[in-house]
């Protein structure tokens, strides 16, 4: 892509996302993720109405005046965004292509966070992990994860989820707020999810295009897997066919959700239909709640 129109590219998801996290999402974001606890702060006279259990004795003997201790909620989180760039993630039938959804989604998950003065962080990862860029400050760096959420060239085609949270396991031993991007098209992840969710708040983020859920009564199609390669055939007008491929689909959707609230961490499921801000927001405000 040349670089004159990735700049143009960055430019416009940064115009919309931003806006988006600055209107939307900041104060839901700092709602739903909780600091480390509380740090003491300041302290200062006894006032009406304050525990008593947080009276400073020895400034209250110093100085004969009753004071008490204030705390503040400690913001500092880490952020880390995993995400999905095998082939299949570069597939759409709808107004965007997941891969494109799935970019704003990080942007404003992103400027979220550096709203809050939380660092973030990315890991690419395909059959294996792509790239890992440390979690950063500052609006330069999310520019960045930008860039490369729009023109990074994996090197696998397919899915390997297990792979990419070991090494995010290993990688990462601060505890973290994790969202895990993906179409989950893919088995095989229950041990290091368990692991990963444990040590941190971890969040299953599906992206899903409608035609992956349903085919469509067209008679015969030539189909072609992005991860494997395979070219075949399909009688679409098969009912026997259409309900092979709508139960495949289902399978693994019910196998993502069902590991991940199992091992106790979060889902939230996409489609490429609708709008992410409202599926966030209602994710944020079930958070909250």
């Amino acid at each position: 892509m040349e670089t004159s129109e990735l700049l143009s590219k960055v430019r416009k998801v940064e115009i919309k996302t931003k806006g988006l996290s600055r209107h939307l999402f900041t104060g839901e974001y700092h709602s739903a993720f909780k600091g480390r606890g509380m740090s003491f702060s300041e302290v200062r006279s006894y006032q009406y109405g304050d525990d008593v259990r947080m009276i400073d004795w020895n400034v209250t003997a110093r100085t004969g005046e009753p004071h008490v201790k204030i705390f503040e909620e400690e913001r500092e989180l880490t952020v880390m965004l995993l995400i999905d760039m095998s082939q299949s993630s570069f597939f759409g039938t709808a107004a965007q292509m997941k891969h494109e959804i799935l970019t704003e989604i990080c942007a404003v998950l992103a400027f979220s966070a550096i709203n809050n003065n939380d660092k973030v962080g990315v890991l690419f990862f395909s059959d294996k992990v792509e790239k890992f860029m440390p979690p950063k400050k500052g609006r330069q760096y999310i520019l960045r994860i930008i860039r490369e959420l729009i023109d990074f060239q994996p090197k696998g085609k397919g899915t390997n989820i297990g792979a990419a949270l070991e090494y995010f396991n290993n990688a990462l031993k601060k505890r973290s707020v994790c969202f895990l991007l993906s179409d989950f098209l893919a088995k095989g992840y229950e041990a290091p999810l368990r692991i990963a969710a444990r040590k941190h708040d971890l969040i299953g983020v599906q992206i899903v295009d409608p035609r992956e859920t349903a085919l469509p009564n067209i008679g015969l199609m030539r189909v072609k897997d992005p991860e494997t390669g395979q070219v075949q055939w399909l009688d679409t007008a098969s009912a026997s066919v259409r309900k092979y491929y709508e139960d495949w689909h289902r399978e693994q959707s019910d196998y993502f959700r069902g590991v991940f609230l199992k091992s106790g961490a979060d889902v939230v499921r996409i489609q490429t239909n609708e709008s992410y801000v409202n599926a966030l927001l209602k994710f944020f405000h079930k958070r909250i709640r």
